[in-house]
């Protein structure tokens, strides 16, 4: 194997792992607005998050909208947590 063979190889390998880097990149940068785009079409979603808050490295706060109810949720320690709904639709 010459040099001239070696050097092709090289730049060879760091072509594809050029392009490889920059289809991450176009994934990570275009690809969430991509999938809201194609979950739009779907029609309306009954669930949603709408706010997450995190206590420690165990446990977080999850604020879940069902239809038009607020639901907060512990997560955590292997163990899920739920707001009691409160008589009367109260908010």
């Amino acid at each position: 194997m010459n040099f001239l063979d070696l050097l092709r190889a090289v730049f060879g390998l760091a072509f594809t792992l050029g392009l490889i880097g920059l289809a991450a990149w176009a994934v990570r940068r275009y690809a969430p607005q991509l999938m809201a785009r194609l979950q739009a079409h779907r029609g309306e979603r009954r669930l949603q998050v709408v706010e997450t808050l995190v206590l420690d490295p165990a446990r977080r706060l999850v604020l879940v909208r069902v239809d038009d109810e607020e639901r907060l949720i512990l997560l955590g320690e292997g163990r899920e947590l739920i707001e009691p709904r409160q008589p009367g639709g109260a908010k």
